[in-house]
């Protein structure tokens, strides 16, 4: 055998084994994942803020990697882990205010979004969290880190072709509506004011690069069980909930308005409302027992800093819908997106 045959054989080897060992990189959909919003997404940029919402410590986090809290509000991962999962992009969304952050991280996406906030400024002041606005700002720096990590036209790319997450109207009906001055407001007036700020936010991210956003509906509010909690605890608040479908009802309006008078824009309205509703109606089809009552402290309206290891807890999350008295379960959260990915991949 003469040498060219020689080394054209040893070329062959190595690339035989450089691809049966070199892990290739899946071929996601989107190269990135952005998410703003609340709780619902919030994967722990509350942790370093002077605030009650936030669940940096145990018993959240008891099912995710490693028992970790990270303040991600539920025993596990939280919808934008699990969307960025689903979607082949990474295993959980990193927060950015995330002091151990790297510049690997940058170019597959961070979460903005914060526990607590909505689309009304009164309701992140209310509750001494990150404003939308101000997690506008927050995306405003992360694109100058980008481009310092990836160069300018490489991050303008990854913007354009990334998708984005915004979930926002719980707290503003729930706590804010409910119990300051907007509540002087028909619901009506109050929910096209929602829909007015959120349309403002959407335009903003659309001149900062973004293409294509799912917006999220709220949860069924009434049923959650600090909702039904309003009317005794064992049946849903049908008023809040009516409240929450009407807001639902004008966001996603906005968002088919959005899409049809923005040249490239897709806005996308994501409803979570009713797969969660349909759960809680029939808990038992999807190996639930408990639809009412947090896994954390039970029939009390444990949450956030109310919701420690003193508080109790159920052995088994995974039973429960809900975590705590506003939040669901990784495995609630696992069917809801489920059913997301099958219908807007």
């Amino acid at each position: 055998m003469d040498r060219l045959h020689i080394e054209t054989l040893l070329l062959m080897i190595v690339l035989v084994f450089f691809a049966n060992n070199v892990p290739i990189a899946s071929a996601a959909a989107y190269p990135a994942l952005f998410a703003f919003g609340d709780s619902i997404l919030d994967t722990g940029n509350n942790n370093n803020l002077q605030t009650l919402s936030k669940c940096n410590f145990p018993p959240y986090g008891r099912d995710f990697d490693g028992g970790i809290p990270t303040g991600r509000f539920s025993n596990g991962k939280v919808p934008s882990d699990l969307i960025a999962e689903g979607l082949g992009i990474k295993g959980t969304l990193p927060a950015y205010n995330d002091p151990n952050l790297g510049a690997q991280d940058l170019p597959t996406g961070v979460c903005f979004a914060s526990g607590g906030s909505g689309s009304d400024n009164v309701t992140s002041s209310l509750l001494r969290v990150i404003s939308l606005s101000d997690q506008l700002g927050m995306f405003k720096d992360y694109i100058g880190k980008l481009s310092s990590t990836v160069g300018q036209q490489n991050a303008s790319n990854i913007i354009s072709n990334s998708l984005f997450l915004l979930s926002v109207g719980n707290n503003d009906i729930a706590i804010t509506y409910s119990s300051s001055g907007r509540r002087v407001m028909l619901f009506p007036s109050y929910a096209n004011l929602l829909v007015g700020w959120t349309s403002t936010f959407l335009k903003d991210l659309y001149g900062l690069g973004a293409r294509h956003v799912w917006v999220l509906s709220t949860l069924p509010l009434g049923c959650l069980p600090g909702g039904r909690a309003s009317v005794g605890g064992l049946m849903c608040n049908g008023l809040v909930n009516g409240l929450a479908v009407q807001y639902n009802g004008i966001l996603q309006q906005l968002a088919a308005s959005l899409t049809t008078s923005i040249p490239g824009y897709k806005v996308e309205f994501i409803d979570v409302y009713t797969p969660l509703l349909n759960i809680i109606r029939n808990p038992f089809a999807s190996g639930f027992i408990n639809a009412a009552n947090g896994c954390c402290g039970g029939m009390a309206l444990a949450f956030g800093q109310l919701c420690t290891l003193l508080t109790g807890q159920c052995l088994n999350p995974s039973r429960y819908i809900f975590w705590d008295f506003a939040h669901p379960t990784e495995k609630a959260y696992q069917i809801i997106v489920s059913s997301i990915l099958q219908n807007h991949k």
